[in-house]
């Protein structure tokens, strides 16, 4: 029988009861206020280049010929191939795609240990539809303070209105947002009329209602949310860091101490920081970037553009939120420390970075057209004929990826007086196989050992080459096999 807790126990449970409920804070709303400046207008031109690349590119076309996709960018997964313009990625190749990958990944390095987060706060997707959602809630609810004022007053039949367009807009970008992505997976005119018309395959509205409901939720409710708590490169991108990486930086030395400014009041004995909490508003993060360098800040720049436009109305120099470098931050008198692109760590990125550009480049323009595959029968390993003679089955593959018919004739190397012959063709003094454009074409063939050669054999297992020829002399290829017989 337990003894009943005591005034220890007890005290231990309400201090970590506190603590629990300490740890969990609750979402407060932020209200991002409209940026003017540099910073915002380049964030306006990659927005609007990244979304038209990605809803535009599934309806661009790229002929390869008849019988084969037209669409330029596809990935055909019921083919089993990838589609990129004039580069055509097959299952064994999908080591061009994690190439792909990793040089994504040291490009994604290397800009962060140049300038920061620049990647999260111009270019990641969640950034950009965000940034989408916000420009449709403030332009049907209004600026900063009235979307403030909406939220806090009653619910009128304006406000129903104003929400509801909102939100019903948010909806549609969602839904085109769905719709673009499974455009990528099958020729987009014909899915677009199969799912206007609802004869689209059940998982096409699958993947559709997924990332519209994805889109709709992440970009326009959960938003920073999902950059503070759901992402993992917040709490990764600290190790690309170094003293010379360019930061949006609050340059202290120059703003303290604050305060508010009154026109016609001296500037001596104080900083430029008049206290006016714009960079603030504009950050879609709702951080004081002024507290220093912060989880939560995705330098998209915004607090730059805020503040400057704050300098030019009092007449003081512009800077001072910039990017800057810890390494200048910190140096004696403020002198201006000039910009060390040339870092370990940066020439380290960058030639990864190109070793591997250079060996996929080199890989994807080397790779041959004709790829041949050959897999010896597993039982029988061999058969013994009525004339001493042995025979052996092979299943032969074919890969054509050229977007042309092509003809090929088959022949061993390195096993003398052997013959073949081709399952469907056996009475045909010169066989011939056609494999259609862009196509695999797998047949049944056997090699076959007279009695004299047989006792030539120097093992029950003797290697020999299977060459391929194009009959149009485009080319060949070949590929080890080995013949087998009995045991000696």
């Amino acid at each position: 029988m337990e003894a009943a807790p005591g005034i220890e126990q007890i005290n231990v449970r309400a201090v970590n009861a506190e603590a629990n409920r300490a740890l969990y804070a609750e979402r407060v709303k932020i209200y991002p206020k409209r940026a003017e400046g540099q910073f915002r207008t380049i964030k306006w031109v990659v927005m609007a280049v990244t979304l038209g690349i990605y809803y535009v590119v599934p309806w661009l076309r790229w002929d390869r010929g008849p019988h084969l996709p037209d669409q330029a960018v596809l990935l055909d997964l019921p083919s089993r191939r990838f589609y990129f313009f004039f580069i055509e990625i097959w299952p064994q190749e999908f080591y061009y795609i994690t190439g792909l990958l990793v040089i994504a990944a040291l490009a994604l390095f290397l800009v962060t240990a140049i300038a920061g987060r620049v990647w999260c706060g111009y270019t990641c997707p969640q950034t950009v539809w965000t940034d989408l959602m916000i420009a449709v809630e403030r332009f049907f609810q209004g600026d900063r303070n009235a979307r403030m004022r909406l939220d806090k007053g009653p619910w009128t039949a304006e406000k129903i209105w104003r929400k509801g367009a909102t939100h019903a807009t948010w909806l549609l970008i969602a839904i085109a947002t769905g719709g673009a992505f499974v455009f990528y997976f099958a020729d987009a005119p014909t899915l677009a009329r199969q799912l206007a018309s609802f004869e689209a395959p059940l998982v096409a509205y699958v993947f559709l209602g997924t990332f519209t409901a994805t889109t709709y939720v992440l970009g326009g409710i959960a938003r920073e949310q999902v950059c503070t708590y759901m992402c993992p490169w917040p709490r990764i991108q600290g190790a690309m860091f170094d003293r010379d990486s360019l930061l949006i930086s609050y340059r202290a030395w120059r703003g303290e101490p604050r305060g508010p400014h009154k026109a016609g009041q001296a500037w001596e004995g104080r900083g430029d920081c008049i206290d006016c909490m714009q960079c603030v508003a504009v950050c879609p993060a709702g951080i004081d970037i002024r507290d220093g360098a912060q989880l939560e800040c995705i330098q998209c720049a915004l607090c730059i553009d805020a503040c400057n436009e704050i300098m030019d109305k009092v007449g003081r120099p512009r800077g001072l939120i910039a990017y800057d470098t810890l390494h200048s931050l910190a140096a004696a008198e403020h002198e201006t420390v000039p910009i060390r692109l040339m870092r370990p760590r940066v020439v380290l990125y960058a030639t990864a970075l190109v070793i591997v550009a250079v060996v996929m480049l080199t890989a994807l323009l080397l790779r041959p057209d004709l790829e041949v595959s050959v897999l010896h029968d597993r039982n029988p390993i061999y058969v013994r004929l009525s004339d001493g003679g042995l025979r052996n089955g092979y299943t032969i593959k074919l890969l054509n990826k050229l977007y042309e018919p092509r003809s090929f004739r088959l022949a061993p190397a390195g096993l003398p007086r052997a013959t073949i012959s081709i399952v469907g063709q056996e009475h045909q003094s010169d066989p011939v196989v056609t494999v259609p454009p862009d196509d695999l074409q797998s047949l049944r063939l056997y090699v076959t050992l007279d009695k004299k050669a047989v006792a030539k054999l120097p093992s029950e297992a003797t290697e020999f080459s299977l060459v391929v020829t194009d009959v149009a002399g485009d080319g060949s290829a070949q590929h080890k096999a080995t013949f087998r017989g009995p045991e000696r």
